[in-house]
């Protein structure tokens, strides 16, 4: 199970820099980054809202699931 985190697409939409959301959010601009590139080993909740306030998004904008690649797994015949 992979998470895919989305941030830089709505920063890219919203036209604003990840200085700009790190101040507006209260982080700092590197925890914010290790955020963006998918790092994180986690998120807190209240973190998670005030990226969603300030990109006016929903949390689903800026994560989503997606499947590992199974390319190494043997196929049943």
């Amino acid at each position: 199970m992979a998470i895919a985190v989305d941030i830089d697409v709505m920063l890219a939409r919203r036209k604003m820099s990840v200085g700009e959301l790190a101040e507006r959010v209260g982080i700092t601009p590197a925890n914010l980054a290790v955020l963006k590139n998918g790092r994180a080993k986690a998120v807190r909740f209240a973190t998670l809202a005030a990226l969603c306030e300030v990109l006016k998004c929903q949390p689903g904008d800026l994560l989503r699931w997606e499947a590992e690649d199974t390319a190494g797994e043997c196929a049943e015949s």
